[in-house]
């Protein structure tokens, strides 16, 4: 598709309709990424592109992570038709249960709505079978968790993927990049250019900005030599690579390699990697059910015992701590 058929608006003059499935702990900061682009795209539109919709996965009011208490004005049960759902869950994404929820989300793929997830959401809809065949993202503390779980299921480290029906992000601002390009697709480039002007956010941008963005904001490394070493670190932490491989995938020398790393993070790349690998194993043990020494396996330990001495060099306590009550 090229760009002038992209700006194309492909949405009929009746609104959409977006249904957001809120959890308990849902993160006030998605949930409001993904509303309140619509409603600025109605206001600069002058009519209404969309309509929205709160459901909960029962009846009752749902309270937010940060203590905000909303009513959702359906349940799950008794959900109507819409174009859009959006599941908002906090961290608890991966043990959900909501069997009306997953029943309504069926239904509504069957009648042709396109399903979506913000934060740790798509552990919600790839326990349900719904990500199967499709490329997804979701909060970077629970990708390790993700992957272990499904490891059929491509996961990319991105701010937000779109894939045929199915929507994703990381959540925060990440869904308004993600809402963008929606309303981009709906309506049109001029108008999702404005619904950023609105929110003073940055136009959309590039796949591979999109792809680096998310390790740009946790790290805040700039070195796009350094940035490139650490997303291949990431996507290699059970093989612990070694440096002058490393250095040969970026098609650089070793010594470049570590006199950037040096520069930019007062470490060297070994050091980082090994906290990367250390921080993964705490992530593991906080968002999945792994056996600590499938834990320490999985971020490239060969033994318990150097697992455990180097986890607590690094966390200041053993890994089983981490486990979550």
């Amino acid at each position: 598709m090229n760009n002038r058929q992209r700006n194309q608006p492909t949405a009929s003059d009746t609104p959409l309709t977006f249904a957001i499935l809120v959890f308990p702990g849902f993160p006030m900061m998605a949930f409001s990424s993904v509303i309140e682009p619509l409603r600025a795209a109605n206001v600069l539109a002058k009519r209404d592109c969309y309509r929205w919709i709160i459901v909960g996965a029962a009846e009752g009011p749902v309270e937010a992570s940060n203590g905000v208490v909303i009513q959702p004005g359906f349940a799950a049960h008794d959900a109507p038709k819409v174009d859009r759902v959006v599941v908002c869950s906090g961290g608890d994404a991966d043990h959900l249960v909501a069997h009306d929820a997953v029943s309504w989300i069926r239904r509504s793929l069957r009648d042709g709505a396109h399903i979506g997830a913000v934060a740790d959401a798509a552990f919600f809809l790839a326990r349900a079978g719904l990500l199967d065949g499709h490329a997804c993202t979701l909060h970077w503390t629970s990708q390790a968790a993700f992957t272990e779980a499904f490891p059929d299921i491509e996961l990319r480290r991105d701010l937000y993927v779109i894939d045929r029906k199915l929507f994703t992000s990381a959540g925060g601002v990440g869904s308004l990049d993600m809402m963008l390009e929606i309303i981009t697709s709906d309506y049109g480039a001029e108008l999702a250019a404005g619904v950023a002007e609105w929110f003073v956010h940055s136009p959309l941008r590039s796949s591979v900005d999109r792809k680096l963005m998310p390790l740009r904001l946790r790290t805040g490394v700039q070195n796009e030599l350094v940035l490139s070493a650490i997303a291949i670190m990431e996507d290699a932490v059970e093989e612990r690579l070694g440096m002058a491989e490393l250095a040969g995938r970026l098609g650089v020398s070793s010594d470049k390699l570590e006199r950037n790393f040096r520069s930019e993070l007062s470490i060297s790349p070994n050091s980082y990697y090994r906290r990367l690998r250390l921080k993964r194993a705490a992530d593991l043990l906080a968002h999945s059910t792994l056996m600590v020494r499938d834990v320490a396996l999985a971020c490239g330990f060969a033994s318990m015992s150097s697992f455990a001495r180097a986890f607590r060099e690094e966390h200041g306590h053993a890994p089983k701590v981490m486990r979550r009550s």
